[in-house]
Parts: C-alpha cells; sequence; structure tokens
C-alpha cells in the first residue's frame, strides 16, 4: 500500500521536470494581416519523438525526431531547426497572415508536455483627410475632417499641425463597426494664425509607422506680408542703383568735356602756333632781327602766304642757316611795303635769289 503513492509521487516530480524543459516563444505576438508569424519551441527532453503545431486546435504541421518536418497540404506553414544550447529547438513559421489565424498556437510534445501561445492579427485600413488644399484668411476659423476606415482592431487617430500633435482636447472622434471592422471620424478646427501642413495619422500597435493623410493651409495675409516686404526690397534697390548709376555718368560727362576740351584745336591755331614759333624764333635768332609782338594774320585764306611759311620751315636747317647776304640791289625799299622783291648777292659771285616778305 505504501508503494503506490511512492510511485504517484515521483511521477509527478517528472512530469514536472519535464515541464520545466519545455519552452515556447514568444508568449504573445501581434501581427498585421499579410505579415509573418514565427514561434519557437525548445526543450532539453531528449524523450519525445514527434511534435505537432496547433492553430485554434487544429494540427496544422508535425515534425519527426528522425526525419524532421513532415509534408503537409498548407504551403504558408513550415518549420526550420533552429540553434539553442542543450536543447532541441524548431522554429513555427506562418506566412501571409490572416485573420482567421487569429488565436492560440500551440506545441505539443507527444506523450510529454503541450505550451500555448496567442497570436493576434490586425488589420491595415486606410486614412484620409477630406478636400484639397486650403486658402484662408489670418485668424479665420478652418474645419478638417479626417477618415481612418477599415482597420481592425480600433485604431488610434491622431492630428497634427506643423508637425506638432494636437492635444486630444481640441478635436472629436466618433466610431463605428461593421464586419468586425473599425472606421474612426474625427474634426479639427483651427485657427488660421501661419501657413502649415496638417496631417491625419492613424495606427494600430503591430504598424511600425502610422499611415498618415495630410493637405496644406496657405494663410493670404502671410503671403501678402512677404509679397509685400519683397516689393519693398526690390524698390529700395533699383532706388540705390539708379543713384549710383547717376553718379557715374555725371563723372564720366565731366571727364570726357574736359578730355575732349584740351584736345580740340582749330586750324586757325595751328597756323598761328606754326608762325610764332617759326618767325618768333628761328628767323629771328638766324638774321638777328627783333620779333614784332603786334604782328597777326589779317586774311585767314592767304594761301600762297601759308604755303611759303610752312615749305620754308619744313625745309630749313637751323643749324646751317645761312647769314643774310649783303643788298647788291633793291629798288624803293620800304619797310611798310608789302609783296616787293628784293636782290641780294654773295661776295662769291654766287646769286641768289630769295623772296621774302616784308612786313
Amino acid at each position: 500500500m505504501e508503494i503506490l503513492p511512492l510511485l504517484v509521487l515521483v511521477l509527478s516530480w517528472w512530469t514536472e521536470a519535464a515541464r520545466t524543459q519545455m519552452h515556447l516563444t514568444p508568449a504573445s505576438l501581434t501581427v498585421v494581416v499579410g505579415d509573418e508569424a514565427r514561434f519557437r519551441c525548445s526543450t532539453s527532453n531528449t524523450a519525445w519523438t514527434l511534435m505537432t503545431w496547433l492553430l485554434g486546435n487544429r494540427p496544422v504541421l508535425t515534425i519527426d525526431k528522425q526525419n524532421g518536418v513532415l509534408p503537409t497540404i498548407n504551403a504558408n506553414i513550415t518549420a526550420a531547426k533552429c540553434s539553442k544550447p542543450k536543447a532541441e529547438c524548431w522554429e513555427f513559421i506562418l506566412r501571409h497572415t490572416e485573420r482567421s489565424h487569429q488565436g492560440q498556437v500551440a506545441c505539443d510534445l507527444q506523450l510529454i508536455d503541450r505550451r500555448t501561445a496567442e497570436l493576434l492579427v490586425q488589420e491595415k485600413g486606410n486614412v484620409k483627410v477630406f478636400g484639397e488644399n486650403r486658402l484662408a484668411f489670418k485668424g479665420e476659423l478652418v474645419l478638417f475632417q479626417c477618415q481612418a476606415a477599415g482597420w481592425y482592431p480600433e485604431p488610434t487617430l491622431q492630428w497634427q499641425v506643423h508637425d506638432k500633435k494636437v492635444s486630444r482636447d481640441e478635436y472629436n472622434i466618433s466610431t463605428e463597426e461593421k464586419e468586425n471592422l473599425f472606421t474612426v471620424s474625427s474634426n479639427l478646427s483651427i485657427q488660421a494664425g501661419r501657413s502649415s501642413v496638417v496631417g491625419c495619422l492613424a495606427s494600430v500597435s503591430a504598424l511600425r509607422k502610422p499611415l498618415e493623410s495630410s493637405v496644406s493651409l496657405t494663410v493670404v495675409a502671410e503671403v501678402l506680408e512677404e509679397e509685400e516686404d519683397c516689393t519693398v526690397l526690390v524698390a529700395v534697390t533699383a532706388t540705390l542703383a539708379a543713384l549710383l548709376l547717376l553718379v557715374l555718368l555725371s563723372i564720366c560727362t565731366v571727364l570726357c568735356y574736359r578730355r575732349s576740351r584740351k584736345a580740340k584745336k582749330t586750324p586757325q591755331d595751328v597756323l598761328r602756333s606754326h608762325q610764332s614759333g617759326f618767325w618768333g624764333s628761328s628767323v629771328a635768332e638766324a638774321t638777328g632781327g627783333n620779333v614784332n609782338p603786334g604782328f597777326s594774320s589779317e586774311s585767314t585764306t592767304d594761301v600762297d602766304s601759308s604755303e611759303i611759311i610752312v615749305g620754308t620751315r619744313s625745309q630749313m636747317n637751323f643749324d646751317t642757316f645761312r647769314k643774310v647776304p649783303d643788298v647788291v640791289h633793291s629798288s624803293s625799299f620800304s619797310l611798310h611795303t608789302e609783296g616787293r622783291n628784293t636782290e641780294f648777292q654773295e661776295d662769291n659771285a654766287v646769286s641768289n635769289v630769295r623772296r621774302i616778305t616784308t612786313v
């Protein structure tokens, strides 16, 4: 009679030891429809022969310790051996999850133990802000409407203005459930202060990044102020440029006038300069005569006189200018007679006739 209780005690200890040697991870997993779900089952008990995976108490995959994964009719379900120190481990893989897969996932070691985990499958819908980009006057109250439809479970909806989250007290939310899918609607009224982007975000726990829909709000007063500032800046710049250009033009005009005034001389001025330079210095020095400062040309059209003066200047050499010879014959010589000719003869009997206009 004492042996039976002892056997029961030993059996319970052995069963508890086996249970502590078996693990199923994670205990709970949440995915979005279409994603992949993975669970790991490991045990340090080497006495097992078959490992069976169940979805909602329905066997979907069997693993033989000797032969590995047995063929299955579900192509979306498979398993792969994983590494774990001092334990045998198999990873259960469920591809393309569906809402029908939600529930318990169990790993059963035949005649040894069974462990269960929870699989949650969420549905990702869509989100949209109604209307197009808005145009409003500064201080005007603008209404925005957002709807997130086709979600499971009920999604979290959040407004965002100019990259900052709006307080939950500033907008309302209404929820509707149809065919086990949720639709959430919300209205937001904001006072137009400056141009910004207004966004509506919807999410469930399995999503890594929320879905977002947004529109632009343009404040008219802000645009007009910017345009006015630009107009004033352009006007000031144009005025300064015009003043600078006017100053430069004035300076250039004065300089050009001075140059043209210095460089401009009449033909009469040139002729007078030649006459004064030649007769005043060259002839006076060569002949020993005096310069008549009162001499002036009475006629600017005296072509013969001009030709004689210019020609004589170009041909004369002041270094070899001969001394005026003595007068041999003259006829009624007068200082006030113009156009008379005087003959000169040198001592060496060489006669040269020169024509000199006497004043």
